[in-house]
């Protein structure tokens, strides 16, 4: 994905991401409303005193997106009702809108926390807060199944000569091209059906995407003779090339992200966090490691 602005999120976008009303843990909601958070406001104490608290979220599988039954899911929103249920906030809502807008839209109040599995970058720490890592998001390559040619990284491609293909204008193909992939060798495709398609036509030996996306990808396609090889993280220069996508909160919001980030702690710890995720292609191997921080992510480092 295009790796500073929006990364991953401009290709994997759903279909429908007007804002509007949708449907999360069973009831109708209402047009977004304030949900306090300004400075000097109790965003959590609001939220428990009402019993509701409202998220944002961008339409996009399988991070937060409404299904055919009309209902909200996916990780980030499976999550964030596990986490605010301990919180003893038993109703959330969900308003949707385009990705660019969440963190507006977060700003001006309509929500209190992004639920949409947005990626901490230095340019976004700029303008919201994010919790601690939900989740990183490895490397990995789609293959014929059982993986013939053996390809874990993209030094394996070059060595072995193989077609890769990747999303236009996607990181796969900074990543591929810095790890010495010739252009020759990288086919570029507009869709993640694409890339399947590419793969078992013998187009391409390997598509290169997040293991989460390819997970979710050959889920949805079981007739595929296909399969994702081991997430890993590119290191390039020396320098680990690191996806983590965290929930996002108001800069006010302290008190809220901070019980926030206590709660989505044990979920991780108790594996929790692999049970809701697992049904939308996460794995442990999603689960951030101890040195995968904030801090560090923001600082760019």
């Amino acid at each position: 994905m295009a790796s500073s602005g929006w990364t991953r999120r401009e290709f994997l976008r759903g279909s429908g991401v007007a804002a509007g009303a949708l449907v999360l843990g069973g009831g109708l909601l209402g047009g977004c409303t304030r949900t306090g958070g300004d400075a000097g406001g109790d965003a959590l104490g609001e939220a428990r005193r009402s019993g509701t608290v409202q998220v944002g979220i961008a339409g996009e599988a399988p991070y937060g997106f409404t299904d055919q039954t009309g209902r909200v899911t996916g990780e980030a929103p499976e999550v964030a009702r596990a986490v605010f249920g301990n919180l003893g906030v038993g109703d959330v809502q969900a308003s949707q809108v385009d990705f660019n807008q969440l963190i507006p839209a977060l700003n001006a109040n309509k929500f209190s926390v992004v639920a949409a599995g947005m990626f901490i970058t230095p340019e976004r720490c700029k303008n919201a807060a994010f919790s601690i890592p939900d989740y990183i998001a490895p490397t990995a390559f789609l293959v014929p199944r059982g993986n013939p040619e053996g390809v874990a990284t993209f030094e394996d491609v070059v060595r072995k000569k193989l077609t890769l293909a990747v999303l236009s204008g996607a990181v796969e193909k900074d990543y591929a091209q810095r790890s010495g992939v010739p252009d020759s060798q990288v086919q570029p495709f507009d869709s993640q059906n694409s890339l399947l398609q590419a793969v078992v036509n013998q187009r391409a030996y390997c598509a290169a995407l997040t293991n989460i996306s390819l997970n979710d990808l050959v889920q949805k396609n079981p007739g595929a003779q296909v399969e994702v090889t081991r997430g890993f993280t590119p290191v390039i220069g020396g320098r680990p090339e690191v996806q983590a996508g965290a929930f996002v909160f108001r800069s006010a919001d302290t008190g809220l992200r901070e019980a926030f980030n206590t709660e989505l702690k044990k979920l991780q710890d108790s594996g929790e966090w692999v049970r809701i995720a697992s049904p939308f292609g996460f794995t442990r191997e999603n689960l951030p490691p101890p040195g995968v921080t904030t801090e560090a992510l923001c600082a760019g480092s």
